[in-house]
């Protein structure tokens, strides 16, 4: 018999009370958050920080990790920034980023695993963008709870992606993959980590 392929959540705290945050994890039988916070910390929402969840979530009978120093989307190495910007492209071909991805696999293996950063919506966070592209690409199952309790499939945030980069039509001199990876290229550009700060951002986008 074929085994099933893994399957791997992600999920986005955003402003919840811990409460809400924990029916989400249970409607989808979580067992086990790994966060890919860089800085796990909020102070708007201080049930988020990472000791308290932490604590929190083990009284709840989920495990916790931090893997925010091998998955998260701040980079401390410049050589990860591209005029400022993180290069989500080049951070997926990092030793760290690779070991991340091992131990998030692993542990699916044992575990309901879903990837915690800040975002609500997954097109705004490097857990999709990033982590979940790159498990994706490996043939893991990746799924998004959002805060309705809808699931939603990788593939079906990239359908939304093409959308939102106008690239979902037919292009006679590109294929698929090439225009997918432009829209993720695109939409990094937009929401990742930067250093210049070009324009507002909600202080949400500095717990990456």
């Amino acid at each position: 018999m074929t085994a099933s392929p893994l399957e791997i959540l992600t999920v986005g705290h955003s402003s919840l009370s811990y409460e809400e945050f924990f029916k989400l994890l249970r409607g989808a039988s979580v067992t086990a958050v790994a966060d890919v916070r860089t800085a796990p910390f909020s102070r708007r929402n201080p049930q988020f920080n990472r000791d308290t969840l932490r604590d929190q979530l083990r009284m709840d009978k989920i495990a916790y990790v931090f893997l925010g120093d091998e998955l998260g989307g701040r980079p401390k190495d410049q050589h990860f920034f591209c005029d400022g910007v993180a290069d989500y492209e080049k951070m997926a071909q990092s030793p760290d980023f690779e070991r991340g991805l091992e131990r998030v696999v692993d542990g699916a293996k044992q575990f309901r695993v879903a990837l915690m950063c800040s975002e609500h919506d997954p097109l705004e966070c490097h857990r999709c963008l990033l982590v979940g592209r790159a498990l994706h690409g490996r043939g893991v199952t990746v799924k998004h709870i959002l805060s309705d309790r809808t699931i939603v499939n990788q593939s079906d945030v990239e359908k939304r992606l093409l959308q939102w980069s106008r690239q979902g039509g037919e292009d006679l001199f590109e294929n698929y993959e090439n225009r997918l990876a432009a829209a993720y290229r695109k939409r990094a550009s937009k929401v990742a980590y930067s250093e210049r700060f070009p324009t507002y951002r909600h202080p949400s986008h500095f717990s990456d």
